[in-house]
Parts: structure tokens; C-alpha cells; sequence
């Protein structure tokens, strides 16, 4: 596995850095020792993709198998909103209006709509809440049927992301079993974010409602799990048996860009890998 610079960072290269995939800069190499050093130390079971980057410097960013696909788990759930926004932007979607709930909506895992008697009054807006905050699926699933799979692929291309693509419904069991899996990147969802954060889709107005809504996005157990308390963090987690994902923005002293997933050991102790993960990036980020 061949690693990629941006810049050269010297003529002798550690024979540990040619092991890494990864993208450095000169101003990054404290980060990126850091973080080379930890990633060396974990199980070799344990299988992470990794994006960091500063939203101040583009000089600093640092990448691990960031471009390798992986199960999206519910951070898929960010280019949904994306899409509606878009929708709420092309005026063919108004938050505002009422979506009365169906028996056939409700599917189980995350969420609290599956526990509504049926025929309740939900409006998109909060329907896009519930999908993001409480990673709702009965939402999710909700706003899949409206928008179209293939219009959010479409929105996902049109954003320049060639590799995430959303393949089923939330807790298609089905589907899940013959295969077709929800897909993304580290850093592709790493630039979806970043997008939203630089106000580059949908309008400023929609993009601020955007990151308001991830900052209410719960998650102690990832990228908040070891950062000082208060730490205002905007993201979307998302969970599997077999993988355990965070993906957006923490807003250190220099705010940056998180998105990781692990794979390969049990959910704790991924939580607990990007967790670590977390506090390196935070702790460089607030002391630079």
C-alpha cells in the first residue's frame, strides 16, 4: 500500500509510513506522527479508514485508507438530507407539510416512530430530525420512498462523490443478506460535510439548518467520548454489528474535519478506537 503526499516531508521515510495509505502535509507531520503512531499500535484485526482535516489550513489533513469503501451504516443518512434540502431549495418539498404515518412505514431498530399509533401528524421537518438525531429509520425510510434511491445517487454525483451509494432501505434484512449494502468513504462523507459547513450546496440558510441539526446529533460513545465537556461536535454516527462509523466536524480551538469507521473488532472497541482518535485530532488542533 503505497502512500500519497501532498508535499514531501523528507528524503528518509520510515519504513512504518510506507505501511499507512495516507495523505500528509509539512505543517501536519506532529498530527500526522501522532496519529501514525497510534494507528501502528492497534490490533491487526482492526480495520480503520480515517480523514482528518483542518477547516482553517488545507495545508493539514491526513488520511488512512480514506478512499476505501466501507458499510455506511447510518451516516448514509447524510446525503438523504442533503437531497431534501435540495427539494426544500428547488421548492418541490415544503418541511412544513404534513406526512400523516402509515402501518407499512414502520420498521424497527433506531427511532421512536415505529412506536407512534399509526396515523399520527409528523411534518418533514421533524421526520428530518427524527432521522438524523435519533438516526431514525422509519424516517429514513420515509424520505428514501419520497425523494427516490436513484435521486439521492444522482445528488451524490452531482457533489463530485463517485464511491457512497445507497443500495436499500433501512433494516432490509433481504437485501442486506443477498448483499446489496449501503456504501460510502471516509472522505467522500468528510467532503459531503465540509460542503455543508462552506455553504457550497443547497442555500447558506439550509446549510446553517443543516449543522444546527447535526450539532443535536447525540454520540458520547465516538467522537465525543474522551473531548472535554462542552465540546460542541456536528456529526452522524452510525452503527452496524460489523462496523461502527462518526463522520463531521469537532469545533476545537481550530475546528476540523473527523470522519473514521472501524471495522473488524467489537462495537466497544471501536467506540473506543475513535474515540482516541478523536482526542489526538482535538488535542493538535487545540494547542497548534
Amino acid at each position: 500500500m503505497q502512500p500519497k503526499f501532498l508535499y514531501k516531508v523528507g528524503a528518509t521515510v520510515p519504513t512504518l509510513f510506507l505501511l499507512l495509505s495516507m495523505t500528509i502535509t509539512a505543517r501536519g507531520q506532529l498530527l500526522s506522527d501522532s496519529l501514525t503512531t497510534y494507528l501502528h499500535g492497534l490490533p491487526a484485526s482492526a480495520r480503520v479508514s480515517l480523514s482528518v482535516k483542518s477547516l482553517s489550513d488545507n495545508n493539514v489533513a491526513f488520511k488512512y485508507r480514506a478512499d476505501e469503501r466501507v458499510p455506511s451504516a447510518s451516516v448514509i443518512k447524510l446525503p438523504i438530507m442533503l437531497e431534501a434540502m435540495e427539494r426544500v431549495k428547488a421548492g418541490t418539498l415544503n418541511l412544513d407539510k404534513i406526512y400523516f404515518l402509515k402501518a407499512s412505514d414502520k420498521v424497527g431498530g433506531s427511532g421512536v416512530l415505529q412506536n407512534y399509533p399509526d396515523q399520527s401528524r409528523v411534518s418533514y421537518r421533524e421526520l428530518l430530525r427524527l432521522m438524523m438525531i435519533e438516526s431514525d429509520n422509519t424516517a429514513t425510510n420515509i424520505f428514501i420512498n419520497l425523494l427516490s434511491r436513484d435521486a439521492i445517487n444522482q445528488r451524490i454525483r452531482t457533489i463530485g462523490l463517485k464511491q457512497s451509494q445507497l443500495n436499500r432501505i433501512m433494516m432490509d434484512t433481504l437485501a442486506a443478506r443477498e448483499g446489496r449494502e449501503n456504501y460510502v468513504t471516509a472522505q467522500e462523507m468528510s467532503t459531503l460535510v465540509e460542503k455543508i459547513y462552506r455553504n457550497q450546496v443547497a442555500t447558506p440558510k439550509l446549510c446553517l439548518e443543516m449543522i444546527d441539526v447535526l450539532k443535536q446529533v447525540p454520540g458520547p460513545l465516538t467522537i465525543s467520548r474522551l473531548l472535554p465537556k462542552g465540546t460542541v461536535v456536528a456529526h452522524k454516527t452510525g452503527t452496524l454489528t460489523y462496523v461502527r462509523g462518526d463522520v463531521g466536524i469537532v469545533y476545537a480551538k481550530e475546528p476540523f474535519l473527523l470522519s473514521v469507521f472501524v471495522e473488524g473488532v467489537p462495537t466497544p472497541e471501536a467506540e473506543r478506537i475513535i474515540g482516541e482518535l478523536s482526542l489526538i485530532c482535538y488535542t493538535y488542533f487545540s494547542h497548534r
